[in-house]
């Protein structure tokens, strides 16, 4: 059945979310909240690794803190996806940005209770998302320099990938509580920056064909072969953390398993990225990128497994 303006708001809603925020994100979300909730918590505290309802909370956090982005993206590229995407729910008017606007503050509302809640007041856990909730902010301005910077794809990319660091370390003092990180919390952080950025160039590699004027992409800049390979140094950075991850967490066999995981992972996105490489289809592309996005899952669900093999859980 086909949306019109006179269509309940809540089916409106619902195709925008299915669109551009679907329910199925919250796999990749939940997946990079216990693995970093899980190491922030087995750097901080002894024994087996307790779970309870207040993680419930941190994780509604989470989901609202890439939702907020996702509507701040919406906002920001507003003009741009009007021209080159106007059949898309928002461009064609079913829903505004004055509703997505109040549903971001809804999910910045969530963000900011479950935050006092877990710290039982003001605390580390919202120290870190405020540091996060600022660097986000200047991302949806663009740091005041969007003309600019909007040239520069490859330090526009870093510069708002580094939102995801930030992200994970707000997720791994939800884990540490009270208790302040270690400093090789930080390479969690890293992992996350560079498994983010290798899947942000697979998702903007294009093959020749579809590449558009008013569309930017990793391609346009580095050529194809320089686009596959970027791919590729990044996510080896990213499994050459995550080898070093898994050597902090004790546990022997999970240890060795895990590493093997990753290194099987990282050749088989490697076979995809050198085929796009020698011929840049659109199938190819899109095989680039879904095969970045199940590395960078892996990587977190190896941490998982290696962390609960070695510590095992409890739920209080």
């Amino acid at each position: 059945m086909s949306l019109t303006l006179e269509s309940p708001f809540a089916a409106r809603f619902s195709a925008w979310m299915e669109e551009r925020f679907p329910v199925k994100n919250a796999v990749l979300f939940s997946t990079l909240y216990l693995g970093a909730l899980l190491f922030g918590r087995a750097l901080t505290h002894p024994g087996q690794l307790g779970l309870g309802f207040k993680d419930l909370a941190g994780f509604m956090a989470v989901w609202s803190f890439f939702f907020m982005l996702r509507v701040f993206d919406e906002h920001k590229d507003y003009a741009l996806d009007l021209k080159n995407h106007p059949q898309r729910v928002l461009q064609s008017g079913l829903i505004t940005l004055g509703h997505l606007k109040i549903a971001g503050v809804l999910a910045v509302l969530v963000q900011l209770g479950a935050s006092l809640l877990i710290d039982g007041g003001f605390g580390r856990v919202t120290l870190f998302w405020l540091v996060t909730m600022a660097w986000s902010c200047l991302m949806a301005k663009e740091f005041f320099v969007g003309e600019w910077l909007g040239k520069r794809l490859v330090l526009y990319a870093v510069s708002h990938m580094l939102a995801m660091p930030l992200a994970i370390g707000w997720m791994m003092q939800m884990g540490a509580g009270a208790a302040k990180l270690p400093l090789v919390a930080g390479a969690l952080a890293a992992m996350a920056f560079f498994s983010g950025l290798a899947f942000e160039i697979a998702r903007k590699t294009k093959a020749p064909e579809d590449e558009r004027p008013t569309v930017d992409s990793y391609t346009k800049i580095m050529g194809t072969r320089g686009a596959a390979f970027g791919t590729l140094t990044v996510l080896v950075i990213a499994a050459a953390i995550e080898a070093y991850l898994l050597s902090v967490v004790p546990g022997g066999r999970a240890l060795y398993i895990g590493a093997g995981v990753v290194a099987v992972v990282l050749v088989a996105v490697t076979l995809p990225l050198l085929g796009f490489a020698k011929q840049p289809t659109p199938g190819a592309a899109k095989k680039v990128e879904a095969f970045a996005g199940v590395a960078m899952l892996v990587q977190y669900v190896v941490l998982i497994v290696a962390l609960l093999a070695s510590r095992g859980v409890t739920w209080s």
